[in-house]
């Protein structure tokens, strides 16, 4: 990986040099062994499942946010492209490159914790922690944390040397830290835009560090402004690059990403408690370790940097306000880095932790259904009947479209954006009408849930409800989570399969 290359090359990492390439072979192994499960599995988690579509539809001519719409970053959706150029369907292919991106994570983690003051066995300890709690977080595929965390590790195992380059009033050693740990932190904000926040506390401890290495204000004008134009350099390209196609594309991108957000309505704060308090239980020997590494804090300025980056985490994570349990992924890498030293110190910290990771990995193991089978059949019985129309999945899972290998019927392929109360009036169009347009079309096939997963749209709900109590038939209902997905034919077409 490009971020563990630099930090590679870069000198006095660590106190005590980890043997490399044999952490890196222990934690890929591991990772392959927790994540193995879901080796091809197409609905590990539905936003995934909508990454890899867009990638493969890039690779077809689609522009994001106009002919498929979505407010991710162009960033993420060129990832999955990319790996969609690999042999295969993308679904494992893209769960494996996601397994490579945890384990180099997991060393920079390790490394990471040994520069806190972490023994190698609280180095190890973290690592493999970072990659359970992953899976345990909705990290278990391709969520765009366990992509983005390897450029914020780098960006926050540099930011962790400036004491000592600092020490050594090695300037020049900043500057060019603070250009790599700008430009990693650029590349995860056009993976999700919430990681700018981290990257404004490496920015500006940089700037810290650098007075302190005795620079003069002039110079530290021209470092700022070289590492925010760094920082924003990706997205200033993607920008350019929306605003060179014309005034139309440009407003559907400026839309999608930085407006609509701010539409989304919010979820009861009885959901957002229950999903606070679960998160909260998972992270708890994270927690605690944290607590127990303060009070126990060397004087060195490492520990200090760690729990500013820390709180700049908890800022974003709590930006959005939704609170969904993978929000907490990227609270892992300075958490598990936090606790590094205390799980090397103290056996009972590493016991506990060991422990709890067990149950809760039970625990998913336990309550997680392997639900692939379901999408198969869906995607076979949508490939039988569409007669080389398009098919609507008005409610359920997205990847079902490239499965059957079937075109999309709207631009808002992702189900929850016409069909869940949540984001009504926040994409910019009437939902209900483009139901109603998608509905007018006489899809072959309609695809939707017993149960929704939100509250529905009722505006959208009552067009669908209309039309296949009218002109379709329920051919097909498998198990989907704790509901059930329903395929509908319509009814003046012969069923083939």
């Amino acid at each position: 990986m490009a971020t563990a290359a630099f930090i590679d090359r870069s000198e006095g990492i660590a106190p005590a040099r980890l043997p490399r390439i044999g952490m890196f072979a222990l934690f890929l192994a591991l990772a392959a062994a927790i994540r193995a499960r879901d080796f091809g599995n197409p609905i590990i988690h539905v936003d995934e499942q909508y990454y890899l579509l867009v990638g493969d539809h890039m690779l077809h001519g689609a522009l994001p946010y106009v002919d498929i719409w979505d407010r991710k970053p162009v960033g993420l959706f060129l990832i999955f492209a990319a790996i969609r150029l690999l042999p295969g369907d993308g679904i494992l292919a893209y769960q494996l490159i996601a397994t490579l991106f945890a384990a180099a994570t997991a060393s920079l983690v390790a490394r990471g914790g040994m520069r806190l003051g972490a023994s190698r066995a609280g180095a190890a300890a973290a690592g493999a922690a970072y990659i359970l709690w992953l899976s345990l977080l909705s990290g278990r595929g391709g969520q765009s944390p366990v992509f983005y965390n390897l450029f914020m590790a780098g960006a926050g195992l540099l930011t962790l040397r400036l004491p000592e380059l600092a020490r050594r009033t090695d300037r020049q050693a900043i500057m060019a830290s603070g250009c790599a740990a700008c430009l990693f932190a650029g590349l995860a904000i056009q993976t999700k835009y919430t990681p700018v926040v981290e990257g404004a506390f490496f920015g500006l401890a940089h700037l810290w560090f650098l007075r302190r290495a005795g620079t003069s204000w002039a110079a530290m004008a021209g470092a700022s402004a070289i590492w925010a134009a760094l920082g924003i350099a990706p997205t200033a390209a993607i920008v350019a690059s929306y605003y060179a196609r014309g005034p139309a594309n440009f407003q559907a991108f400026w839309f999608a990403n930085f407006a609509s957000v701010a539409l989304r309505k919010g979820y009861p704060a009885a959901k957002i408690t229950a999903r606070l308090t679960g998160t909260t239980v998972q992270l708890s020997p994270f927690i605690i370790c944290t607590v127990v590494a303060w009070r126990a804090r060397p004087r060195g300025s490492e520990t200090l940097l760690a729990f500013g980056w820390l709180a700049a985490a908890l800022v974003a994570f709590a930006m959005i306000g939704a609170f969904f349990d993978h929000y907490a992924l990227p609270l892992m890498v300075p958490l598990t880095m936090i606790a590094a030293p205390v799980l090397g110190r103290w056996r009972a910290a590493l016991a506990g932790t060991a422990v709890i990771g067990a149950i809760l990995f039970v625990f998913h193991l336990a309550t997680e259904p392997d639900d692939r089978g379901s999408a198969y059949r869906v995607a076979q019985a949508m490939a039988a009947n569409d007669g080389d129309e398009c098919p609507y999945v008005f409610a359920g899972d997205s990847i079902l479209y490239h499965l059957a290998r079937a075109c999309l019927p709207t631009a808002y392929a992702f189900p929850s954006t016409l069909a869940y109360e949540p984001e009504q009036g926040a994409t910019g169009i009437d939902e209900a009408a483009e139901v109603r347009r998608i509905m007018a079309g006489r899809p072959p096939v309609v695809v939707t849930l017993d149960r929704p997963l939100a509250p529905w749209n009722r505006d959208s709900l009552g067009v669908v409800t209309a039309a296949l109590a009218q002109d379709y038939r329920l051919i097909l209902s498998v198990p989907r989570e704790d509901e059930h997905l329903l395929v509908y034919r319509r009814r003046d077409r012969p069923q083939l399969r």
